[in-house]
């Protein structure tokens, strides 16, 4: 397939970027103007260089273009990503995560309907789970990210409703890895812990470390939307996690056992997040039923690769 990527540039657009190749499809990669793409994107050899593209998500002429490029596939990515940036700027997340998203499958609808994976979050969910969720579950999004992500996902459907665009959601639930920004809670730590031994300093700033999220890493999470890309069902669900669900304090112990470090946490109120989730964990039996997918890496060595890739 040719597959276009937006937010390719991203941590996880990336790694989807890599993946893709490998598997021998063709890829546009969507990226901010002026971006620096990877050096191996253009490398020569037997794989097809990537098709690059400059295009900026907030613009609808940008959107407009993206939507009419000649492309066999989309995996939409392009987003504001985080909930810590959601919360500084709801308008913009709900802007770009939900109204950018309807031109941009608008746009799609006008041209030759592409198949779209429409990139979503387990947080649609919201608080009130205990355990692992099913794709039955209703939706109660409780956070700007969250009700943004969510907009996004209504305005895909009514796109498959209306007008047949093939559109299959995944919703994907906590993942990290090597080159992740220090914005998101593993890689945070891990800076933390790096610099402490650095200094030799034992106090570590945390925000509340009580919660329990399904961590996946990024390399199984952009397997598993290369198998959605070709095997899930158009107008359909799919969780993307691991059904295991991890406290953040053992995922603290472990980061500071892989630094080397004996830390002492310390909560800082400026960390904390007033609309955390409790427990956050997925059941994508689906998505293992559909695709036969299942996660391949352990989460000692997600940790492991992320620490190492801080410290290169």
């Amino acid at each position: 397939m040719r597959v276009l990527v937006t937010g390719a540039d991203g941590f996880v657009g990336r790694w989807l970027v890599r993946a893709a190749r490998a598997d021998g499809h063709g890829v546009i990669a969507a990226v901010l103007p002026g971006a620096t793409p990877p050096a191996e994107w253009q490398a020569s050899g037997a794989t097809p260089p990537v098709e690059v593209v400059g295009a900026d998500f907030r613009l609808e002429e940008d959107v407009k273009r993206l939507g009419h490029l000649n492309a066999d596939a989309v995996v939409h990515l392009a987003a504001v990503a985080s909930g810590a940036a959601a919360r500084e700027n709801p308008d913009a997340a709900m802007r770009l995560n939900g109204v950018m998203t309807a031109c941009f499958a608008d746009q799609l609808c006008e041209a030759h309907r592409p198949r779209l994976l429409f990139v979503s979050t387990g947080e649609v969910y919201g608080r009130c789970h205990p355990g692992p969720i099913l794709e039955t579950a209703r939706p109660h999004p409780s956070s700007p990210y969250a009700i943004s992500k969510f907009a996004g996902e209504v305005a895909v459907g009514m796109a498959w409703r209306d007008s047949g665009l093939p559109v299959v959601i995944a919703r994907a639930f906590p993942h990290t890895g090597p080159g992740q920004s220090a914005t998101y809670v593993l890689p945070a730590l891990a800076a933390r812990l790096n610099e402490a031994r650095r200094t030799g300093t034992t106090d570590i700033r945390t925000g509340n470390l009580s919660g329990v999220r399904d961590f996946l890493d990024v390399r199984d999470v952009v397997r598993a939307y290369l198998l959605l890309l070709e095997h899930g069902a158009p107008g359909e669900v799919y969780n993307v996690a691991s059904g295991e669900g991890r406290r953040l304090q053992d995922c603290f112990r472990m980061l500071a056992e892989l630094t080397g470090v004996t830390p002492r946490a310390v909560e800082d109120a400026g960390l904390l997040r007033p609309d955390d989730i409790p427990v956050l964990i997925g059941d994508a039996t689906k998505l293992r039923t559909s695709t036969g997918w299942s996660p391949q890496i352990p989460f000692e060595r997600t940790l492991t690769d992320l620490v190492h890739a801080q410290t290169d």
